[in-house]
């Protein structure tokens, strides 16, 4: 049976070193190739040919974004599939956009990985279960409030985390970005609400059924 052929692309050699082990214990699985930079990734891209591409988002040079958008053109057999420290929806989104196939959080175990590979290989997305939940729980939201709401998708989200009680650190953990980030939409939220406490925040989520607090 062919094996899957596998080109690693991240900026730590250590990750690389760690996936390419992981990767040639799997008999189905071979590793044609390593690069640290998007720039990289095309150049070694072109010259092995491979099925499958684990691509970082931040890296020197040229970015996981720009390098998915460049692949897809140079060699659109192979299917790039993210592993990313960062996750947020806006970024999720982007390299979907971009080509990408899935996208996997670095925190996943080899196991998640290995399914993943062989997901893509069969033209099948694959999408780690917490931004599965996240673009699902932002999709009942939306069916909830009839997609009228003043707020943003992102906005809701906040307000939901809000209301059920978690801090602004807890909400950047939940929703994967930082907690200056949670205070910039906690602001928004407030200013299009004209609230200004967070019981009154509870108290709009819950009258919209926005919020899972009862």
């Amino acid at each position: 049976m062919r094996q899957i052929r596998v080109l690693i692309v991240d900026d730590h050699k250590v990750v690389r070193e760690g996936l390419k082990v992981l990767l040639e214990c799997d008999e189905e699985m071979t590793v044609v190739g390593e690069a640290e930079n998007g720039e990289e990734a095309i150049a070694i891209a072109a010259q092995t040919n491979p099925d499958v591409i684990i691509m970082d988002v931040s890296m020197p040079l040229m970015n996981g974004r720009v390098a998915t958008i460049k692949l897809r053109q140079s060699v659109p057999a192979a299917k790039v599939l993210v592993l990313s420290t960062y996750h947020d929806d806006d970024l999720v989104r982007e390299m979907a956009f971009a080509g990408a196939a899935g996208f996997l959080v670095k925190q996943s175990t080899g196991e998640d990985l290995l399914t993943a590979v062989r997901a893509v290989m069969k033209n099948e997305s694959s999408y780690s279960p917490c931004i599965m939940e996240r673009f699902r729980r932002a999709k009942q939201r939306e069916e909830m409030t009839g997609g009228a709401s003043e707020l943003t998708p992102r906005e809701i989200e906040v307000l939901e985390l809000v209301a059920e009680g978690f801090t602004n650190k807890g909400i950047g953990l939940s929703m994967g970005i930082s907690v200056k980030t949670v205070e910039k939409h906690r602001q928004q939220v407030m200013n299009k609400l004209n609230i200004h406490e967070a019981a009154g925040l509870t108290r709009y989520a819950l009258q919209k059924g926005i919020s899972a607090k009862r």
